[in-house]
């Protein structure tokens, strides 16, 4: 019989977690240094420096190693609870520019993207977690949609990426520094003006 309760020390003890962070971190170091397909167990053995028996008890292969790694490493986008619309949005792509800016997660998206074009399964993956982070954002447009504090007719994902793409490409396409600033940017462009029911800017007669 399988004791839980032992198992449930080992998953807590203060060794194993750092042990495991450590190769999560190198999972992603080794990612955007070379890409998913050279990426390989011992490639992230060697960098962590740690064994690959090691790498094997806690993960099965590859996929579920960088599947665990951007799970746990990569800081989740928060919605603020209070503020105008306006104003929650805003925070949300300032946290957005920070992240790739400032994280791994510049150097890593390349690759995860090259790999969810080449593997069934890696895409998969990128589909789902792509997803999970732009839900914040997704859910908050749609509320404000439902509300009427945008108009009717606001697709709220098509206007999540409208808003969140330009960051993304300034960065990974153009390798421009993006900073906070450029948020407020985008909303004053992008986001329509509340009864604005039309979805487009009033013009004088």
């Amino acid at each position: 019989m399988v004791d839980l309760a032992a198992d449930a020390v080992v998953e807590l003890d203060p060794r194993v977690e750092r042990s495991r962070r450590v190769i999560l971190e190198a999972v992603l170091e080794e990612l955007g240094a070379v890409g998913y397909g050279r990426l390989t167990i011992e490639s992230v053995a060697a960098r962590a420096k740690v064994g690959k028996s090691t790498i094997y008890r806690h993960w099965p292969g590859k996929l579920e190693l960088v599947e665990d790694a951007f799970r746990t490493l990569k800081a989740s986008v928060t919605v603020p609870a209070e503020g105008t619309l306006r104003d929650r949005v805003i925070e949300i792509l300032e946290q957005v520019a920070c992240l790739i800016d400032q994280s791994t997660y510049s150097a890593c998206m390349p690759a995860l993207i090259d790999a969810a074009e080449r593997d069934p399964n890696v895409r998969a993956f990128h589909n789902r977690f792509s997803a999970e982070r732009r839900a914040g954002l997704v859910g908050l447009l749609r509320d404000a949609t439902a509300s009427g504090e945008l108009p009717a007719q606001t697709d709220p994902e098509i206007l999540a990426d409208a808003l969140v793409g330009p960051i993304i490409m300034r960065r990974l396409f153009l390798g421009e520094t993006v900073g906070p600033a450029m948020a407020r940017q985008l909303v004053d462009q992008l986001l329509p003006a509340a009864g604005d029911q039309d979805g487009a800017a009033t013009s004088a007669p």
